[in-house]
């Protein structure tokens, strides 16, 4: 999905019709039908009602609307800091997130940077926080999203989003939907140290402890071997939201103490932001915004993600 699709629909949104919306803004009616129809089936929701004359929106439309307004809005914000900053010409950054961000927060934010921010070439590497902090600190990263980073940092840090963790088995396994405390015992873990860390620190408090069946620090391993259905794993939600795998896991709350995962952008303190790096860190703050509206960091669902 492209910002144009986004422009597209809310023209058609705003006159009623596939006929006017076209004229206005100066396309093939066919064309224009054909781009509606694919955002409809790349959203997996009927947007518009077809009537006899004209068009109007649905339920799902009026959502998708409003969010379109939104990020449209932003796009425009960002556009014209740009036109006001000309240094951003040929600057390159390099941005680090975890291997369970990677997948949500990179696509659309690379969408973004290619259609917003012109002359500026986006990198990234992929690392845990403890990796990614030690980067920044040396100036080979620009900027990183970090999971709960360790006091002590001379880093400049700005929350994102908190996001639970969730209990996550394959549905052989028979787990409910809400998991007790003194259930997890009895439930073999694959972790991350990462993550495991973060979430026996917060289960400190009420003297639980965890079955860890084996610390993996990879990500993309434990979602394999959790899909085949004999291990568990605990992980911030986001992570196992894929639609693929929507059917083959139970993804599951804990009940009795709050487990949650704090992300935040990292920079040095000791670095003058340039105007490149300034922008990128709005397309990201931005990004997590959206993100977050869709609903990626939290039980419930939200606003369908889309770029």
């Amino acid at each position: 999905m492209h910002l144009r699709t986004l422009r597209y629909f809310v023209a058609v949104a705003d006159a009623g019709s596939l006929t006017a919306a076209a004229s206005a803004i100066s396309i093939a009616q066919p064309a224009l039908t054909r781009q509606m129809r694919e955002l409809e089936s790349e959203l997996g929701a009927q947007l518009l009602q077809r009537l006899p004359r004209g068009v109007r929106l649905t339920q799902a439309g009026l959502s998708v609307y409003e969010s379109a307004q939104r990020m449209l809005g932003e796009a425009a914000r960002l556009q014209q800091k740009l036109a006001r900053n000309q240094r951003v010409d040929k600057a390159t950054v390099v941005l680090g997130a975890s291997p369970t961000l990677a997948r949500l927060l990179l696509p659309g934010l690379f969408e973004n940077c290619a259609a917003l921010l012109e002359g500026v070439t986006l990198r990234t590497r992929e690392a845990f926080t403890p990796t990614l902090l030690d980067l920044v600190e040396r100036g080979q990263v620009d900027m990183a999203v970090v999971t709960n980073p360790e006091p002590g940092r001379t880093l400049s840090l700005q929350p994102l989003v908190a996001e639970p963790f969730a209990l996550i088995s394959h549905v052989s396994m028979r787990v409910p939907p809400v998991v007790m405390l003194n259930q997890l015992a009895r439930i073999p873990l694959l972790m991350t140290s990462l993550h495991r860390g973060i979430v026996e620190r917060q289960l400190l408090s009420v003297g639980k402890e965890l079955n860890v069946h084996s610390e993996i620090d990879s990500v993309d391993s434990i979602r394999e071997l959790v899909l085949r259905g004999r291990w568990a794993t605990i992980m911030p939600v986001s992570v196992f939201k894929d639609a693929t795998q929507a059917r083959s896991v139970m993804m599951s709350e804990i009940s009795g103490v709050q487990m949650q995962r704090q992300l935040m952008l990292a920079t040095r303190l000791d670095r003058r932001p340039s105007a490149a790096l300034s922008l990128v860190q709005e397309l990201v703050e931005a990004e997590f915004a959206r993100l977050a509206r869709a609903g990626a960091f939290s039980f419930a669902s939200g606003e369908r993600p889309g770029p």
